[in-house]
């Protein structure tokens, strides 16, 4: 399976980038009533650290844990060890479109786990990725962009 996301954010890449790495900046942009739970990450996320963290869902607790992988000025790969699905790739990408914004694009690839259960678990939070998504790039948005405000234009002098 495969799902693909992308927004725009009036932000430098280099902030975004650095909003991406922080492992605190998960639960700031997912949805309520969705509860995180870190239980282990360093605060800012490099090549090889590992997140082990629990989604909440209610009253069901969904565990996880992730290793970060391919950390670059432009993105990085976050790969479930152990969780919900069969195999996860996540795919966070950055790309500079001007010097004030830039483009988010998620790209996530997974296989439903061969159990009852979990491949149920699995399938509904799969089916709601365009909600869970969605509510990231808004709530992205509106943290970066309120830190990254450009100046009023100055207004033109005719003379």
């Amino acid at each position: 399976m495969k799902y693909h996301h992308s927004f725009r954010v009036r932000a430098p890449l280099a902030a975004v980038a650095d909003f991406h790495a922080q492992s605190n900046s998960m639960g700031a942009i997912t949805p309520p009533p969705i509860i995180t739970q870190i239980h282990q990450a360093p605060a800012r996320l490099q090549e090889g650290d590992e997140m082990n963290f629990t989604l909440w869902l209610g009253p069901l607790p969904i565990r996880w844990l992730a290793r970060i992988e391919n950390v670059g000025h432009n993105g990085f790969v976050d790969r479930q060890l152990r969780g919900p699905f069969g195999s996860w790739s996540h795919h966070h990408s950055f790309r500079l479109v001007n010097e004030t914004t830039t483009e988010v694009i998620d790209e996530v690839e997974a296989e439903l786990k061969k159990h009852p259960w979990w491949s149920l678990v699995g399938l509904g939070m799969w089916l709601t990725l365009p909600i869970l998504f969605a509510y990231r790039g808004w709530k992205t948005k509106g943290l970066l962009e309120k830190r990254h405000e450009l100046p009023p234009a100055s207004p033109q002098v005719r003379q």
